[in-house]
């Protein structure tokens, strides 16, 4: 405890694009159109998978799912950043730092197991079309998104304390726009190896064995694509898959990049802006790409607009 007595409570200073006051007015406006894009799109994905009885399945349930985690984790972000772009102060208290650290981290997490979920359930519907519904039972679903989240929430129980309770000697200045862990970690004034060292096998557990198991299935579904004769149910099958997998790409790429390199080497320019693209950008382009690609969803949304607007022309349902 002793360490800690010199920084626990003190406030930290986001230093984020501060030494850049025109960039800031430009991520302002654009952060925040695409976060009103991020709203709009997961919440409509959300009612949707909800409300329409023709999307009660299991692909549904995890895109419902991705779009809450999408919607919570920009959230935890967004309203802070808004705010240190617009004015003066660059400050957040040690326990919203912590608190961001936390939910930034679980939200995280669970997205990257959660993703590696909708694959195996790509592959169930490619593969073993006619066991579909008895394979993708709900009790099954439901325990698959439960260990997602469980994944999430420990990673963040383990990695947390440890990052939050490293000696600072007075620093206060984090060189990023959020409390992220390299960020925190590099501002340290010990020794960090056996943090890092924490960090890199749980991020090999979180990110890379997920993966393997998305390009697993994916090389699976592949497998069995090149065996359907037919052009029209190989793009079918294709269609099935390719919304995520442009979102796996979209996800996977820029976090692997970050967080399976040491500390030492992290650039925190080009952090900050990998970060931007995956906290604000990829959360508001997912549901856009389901959406383009999904006719079911497409279909969905067309009918309650179309039957809105039937029932205000025709008050008698005629």
């Amino acid at each position: 405890m002793g360490r800690n007595n010199e920084s626990y409570h003190q406030a930290f200073i986001l230093v984020g694009f501060s030494d850049r006051p025109r960039l800031e007015m430009i991520l302002f406006a654009f952060i925040l159109v695409f976060y009103v894009l991020t709203l709009v799109g997961n919440t409509a994905i959300i009612f949707l998978s909800v409300i329409d009885s023709r999307l009660h399945m299991p692909m549904y349930f995890f895109l419902g799912n991705l779009s809450f985690l999408d919607l919570c984790f920009t959230t935890s972000i967004v309203p802070q950043l808004l705010w240190n772009l617009w004015g003066p102060d660059k400050s957040i208290t040690y326990h919203g730092c912590a608190a961001q650290l936390y939910i930034y981290m679980v939200l995280g997490s669970t997205e990257c197991v959660l993703l590696a979920v909708m694959s195996y359930d790509r592959y169930v519907a490619v593969c073993r079309p006619l066991h579909y519904t008895v394979v993708m039972h709900p009790r099954l679903c439901l325990q698959l998104v439960s260990v997602a989240w469980c994944c999430g929430f420990l990673n963040s129980f383990v990695m947390c304390p440890q990052t939050m309770q490293l000696s600072r000697c007075g620093h206060q200045r984090v060189d990023h726009f959020l409390c992220e862990m390299p960020a925190l970690i590099a501002m340290s004034c010990e020794d960090t190896m056996l943090v890092e060292a924490c960090a890199f096998v749980l991020g090999v557990v979180l990110l890379l064995v997920p993966l393997s198991l998305i390009l697993l299935s994916y090389g699976m579904i592949a497998a069995a694509v090149l065996r359907i004769k037919s052009t029209a149910g190989r793009w079918k099958a294709f269609n099935t898959c390719s919304s995520h997998l442009i979102v796996v790409s979209l996800f996977y790429g820029t976090i692997i990049y970050m967080y399976l390199q040491p500390a030492n080497s992290y650039s925190q320019d080009q952090g900050k802006f990998l970060t931007l693209f995956y906290t604000i950008v990829t959360p508001s382009v997912n549901p856009l790409i389901y959406t383009l690609r999904n006719k079911d969803v497409k279909g969905a949304a067309m009918l309650k607009v179309l039957g809105k607007d039937r029932s205000l022309l025709d008050p008698g349902g005629h």
